[in-house]
């Protein structure tokens, strides 16, 4: 029995030992990021591998950033991007995950399918139809402009669909006999049941907007108009590229993600968890 619990216990300590080094490792390149952004040019582009904290602790790369790089207008533009995206794939995905999932009506299967499709191709494939349509509707250079790819989710409406199938029939049929239509089983009945699809979608759709690149490339080609993600990209140069500044850029545009998690760290957790996801 002795025998039994020692052996537990150095498995239990290897698996530990393990997580604490692959989390370490996870660990490196932020605090690298950090770090070289207190650095001078000189010690940053050093070829030394010994000289891990800056010589000087320099403040000025963070304050040179804010003033020349407009990073206000890019934490409101990140900021409403993201808060639009999710407002919008989550009203839509609920709705349409409803219908597809517990309503019956002419062509179901194949509207469903289309769906699915979507989730096939490469997103690339939708950049060219989605700026003629944007240009048409004059939202070049705006915050609808960005938010307009965000506004229908393939992924969504499957996620939520699943949500719905899950839950007992029981239910809208208790409803029914009650007098409850359509519309009152939908909102007062079966989408409060499915908050933890809807808070992975949330998660998922402020994630990717955040990540986005390429398009606030294409759309929002003035400095003012674009989000966190075009802004660090523009701010390489092409034969050379003031590192510190960058890492101090890098580090600013983190914060508005490491203040959602905290903020919304337990929600977060359930989300991840229930739908069984990774980012």
């Amino acid at each position: 029995m002795e025998s039994y619990k020692a052996k537990k216990n150095l498995t239990q300590a290897l698996i530990h030992l393990f997580l604490i080094v692959f989390s370490i490792t996870m660990l490196v390149p932020f605090l690298w990021m950090v770090l070289t952004a207190f650095k001078s040019q000189t010690e940053a582009t050093a070829i030394d591998p010994f000289v891990i904290l800056p010589s000087t602790w320099n403040f000025d790369n963070f304050a040179t950033v804010w003033t020349s790089y407009n990073f206000l207008y890019l934490y409101k533009n990140t900021l409403l991007m993201i808060f639009f995206r999710v407002l919008c794939a989550v009203l839509t995905a609920t709705m349409a995950g409803y219908a597809f999932g517990r309503l019956q009506f002419p062509f179901k299967n194949l509207l469903f399918s289309l769906v699915l499709i979507q989730m096939m191709v490469p997103s690339q494939i939708f950049i060219i139809p989605q700026y003629i349509m944007v240009s048409k509707l004059k939202w070049i250079n705006t915050i609808a402009g960005l938010v307009f790819p965000g506004m229908v989710t393939a992924f969504g409406t499957f996620l939520l669909k699943t949500g719905y199938q899950g839950l007992p029939k029981d239910l809208e049929e208790a409803a029914s006999i009650d007098g409850c239509n359509i519309g009152q089983q939908f909102l007062v009945i079966m989408m409060p049941l499915t908050r933890s699809s809807m808070v992975s979608l949330g998660i998922f759709t402020a994630v990717f907007a955040f990540k986005d690149l390429m398009w606030p490339m294409i759309v929002c080609s003035d400095a003012k108009s674009t989000t966190l993600s075009a802004g660090l990209a523009k701010m390489q140069g092409q034969f050379s590229s003031n590192f510190p500044q960058l890492m101090a850029a890098a580090t600013m545009a983190c914060l508005p993600m490491i203040v959602l998690y905290l903020i919304f760290q337990k929600q977060f957790v359930e989300g991840i968890a229930t739908s069984g996801g990774k980012l």
